[in-house]
C-alpha cells in the first residue's frame, strides 16, 4: 500500500522528489538531480545509488562551507546539546540523471515531511526529532524561557529549532495528528506526546487537577498547555514511553512518559512516570 506521503517537483530547480513508505517503521526515499544534495543524521541512510556521494561534515552543514571554524563550531555545539552527534553526513548526486537515496528511522512510529517555508521558516520539535533534510536547512536549538516548563515539559529546557525554506523530515513515535489553533484556543496534551509546533504557539503546564488526579490518574501533575494560534503535531507514543513499558516488562522501573528531569526521582513522580 504506497504512503499517502510522497512529493514530485513543482516549479523550483531546488525542490527535492520523496515518497515515504511503509506504516510502523518508516523510511523516506529522496530522489536527486545532478548537484543536490540532502544531509541527514549519522548512520540513517538506508542504502543510495552508487554515483551519490557521501561527505561527513561538522554541524548541520548548512554552511555549505562557509561560515569560518567558529561558525561551524557553534553549528556542532548546539547538535551536541540537543542529544545528536557533533556531524551529519552530505549525500551529494555526483553524476547524471536521477539518483536516489533512503533514510530510515530507527523507531517505530512515522516520518512526517515538512516544508518549512509552509509554516513560516521554523519548526521546533523533541530534541532527537531531525532524520534528514534538503541541504541548507540549519539546526539549532530551541529554551524553554520558563522554568516550570523547563523543568516539567517532558523535553527539558532545550528543544530543536529547524530553520530554512527546503524540506526537512523529522521522526515521531506512533501515530502523528497535526492540530490547527485558532487564535487563542488552547489544547492540552500529555507532555511525553508533544512532538513539535510552530513559534507562534505558546508552551507552558497546567496542573491535572486535584490531589486525587495528580497521584492516582497516572497522567503526572501537569499537561502542556499549548494557546494558538500556529500548528502543533502530536505523537501518540513517545519512544520514552516504549521504552519504559519494556524496562517494566523486564522488572525496571516502570513506565515512563515524558524525557525525563532534571529533578531525578521526584521529577518522575510529578511527571506521571512513576
Amino acid at each position: 500500500m504506497p504512503s499517502p506521503w510522497q512529493h514530485s517537483r513543482s516549479s523550483s530547480a531546488d525542490d527535492i522528489d520523496f515518497e515515504i513508505k511503509g506504516q510502523e517503521l518508516q523510511f523516506v526515499e529522496i530522489e536527486l538531480d545532478p548537484g543536490e544534495s540532502a544531509v541527514a543524521e549519522a548512520g540513517a541512510m538506508v542504502w543510495k545509488d552508487a554515483s551519490i556521494g557521501m561527505t561527513t561534515v561538522f554541524g548541520d552543514g548548512s554552511e555549505a562551507g562557509g561560515g569560518g571554524f567558529m561558525g561551524k563550531l557553534l553549528g556542532a555545539g548546539k547538535r551536541l546539546v540537543t542529544g545528536e552527534s557533533l556531524f551529519t553526513t552530505v549525500f551529494t548526486h555526483n553524476g547524471g540523471g536521477k539518483a536516489r537515496v533512503a533514510f530510515a528511522s530507527p523507531t517505530p512510529g512515522a516520518i512526517l515531511p515538512i516544508k518549512l517555508d509552509s509554516v513560516g521558516g521554523t519548526l521546533i520539535c523533541q530534541k532527537d526529532a531531525f532524520l534528514a533534510a534538503a541541504r541548507g536547512v540549519a539546526i539549532g536549538i530551541e529554551f524553554q524561557r520558563r522554568i516550570m516548563t523547563g523543568l516539567f515539559g517532558g523535553e527539558g529546557f532545550i528543544m530543536q529549532r529547524l530553520d530554512g525554506d527546503g524540506w526537512v523530515f523529522v521522526q515521531m513515535g506512533g501515530t502523528v495528528i497535526e492540530r490547527n489553533l485558532a487564535p487563542g484556543e488552547v489544547l492540552h496534551v500529555d507532555t511525553g506526546c508533544l512532538a513539535a509546533y510552530t513559534p507562534s504557539v505558546t508552551f507552558d503546564l497546567e496542573t491535572v487537577g486535584g490531589v486525587k488526579s495528580m497521584i492516582f490518574g497516572g497522567e503526572g501533575a501537569f499537561f502542556a498547555r499549548l494557546t494558538g494560534p500556529g500548528k502543533v503535531w502530536i505523537q501518540s507514543l513517545p519512544f520514552s514511553r516504549l521504552a519504559g513499558r519494556m524496562l517494566q516488562a523486564a522488572g525496571g522501573r516502570g513506565q515512563n512518559r515524558g524525557e525525563g528531569s532534571v529533578l531525578g526521582e521526584l521529577g518522575d513522580f510529578i511527571g506521571g512516570n512513576r
